[in-house]
């Protein structure tokens, strides 16, 4: 395997990124706690989990740990954060839950974003990750604010 992928590894955690942002972003724009809501969400989150075990395994940019491998464990801790509470179902779960899911897809737009972009010839590696980050989360912050309006409406009316 070479070229975009460079191993069969890159090749399986491509297509775990590319299952995972369709079916996130199909969870976040459909009606909350249906079936069809919790089978898709469940993709997404076995494929996170699998696209950012095999990130913690390859070392092609640096050959060591590195900061994107930090990137990865942080995502799991992000996605762990928020299945739990839907499992518990403590006073809170559902926002918990809302919230940490949604910055886990964020993070994960902002991953791919700086993975297209590194990938311009000549472009500057950590300025081009920097931007793109910092473009995203901005755009996640202005989603965030409409959407959780909008959960905490659909909260309210279902009593929960």
């Amino acid at each position: 395997m070479g070229g975009f992928t460079h191993t069969s590894m890159g090749a399986v955690h491509l297509l775990m990124a590319l299952i995972a942002i369709v079916s996130g972003t199909m969870v976040i724009v459909m009606r909350k706690g249906s079936k069809t809501h919790k089978r898709i969400g469940y993709v997404y989150v076995a494929n996170m989990v699998g696209l950012n075990v095999s990130a913690l395994f390859i070392y092609d940019l640096f050959g060591y740990f590195a900061i994107f491998h930090y990137g990865a464990v942080f995502s799991l801790l992000t996605v762990t954060a928020g299945m739990v509470p839907t499992f518990k179902r403590k006073k809170g779960w559902l926002d918990r839950h809302l919230s940490f899911m949604y910055w886990s897809l964020v993070g994960l737009y902002a991953a791919f974003a700086s993975e297209t972009l590194v990938r311009v010839p000549n472009s500057p590696f950590f300025g081009m990750v920097g931007v793109a980050s910092a473009v995203i989360f901005a755009l996640g912050w202005i989603g965030f604010i409409r959407l959780r309006k909008r959960w905490a409406r659909q909260i309210s009316s279902a009593g929960r």
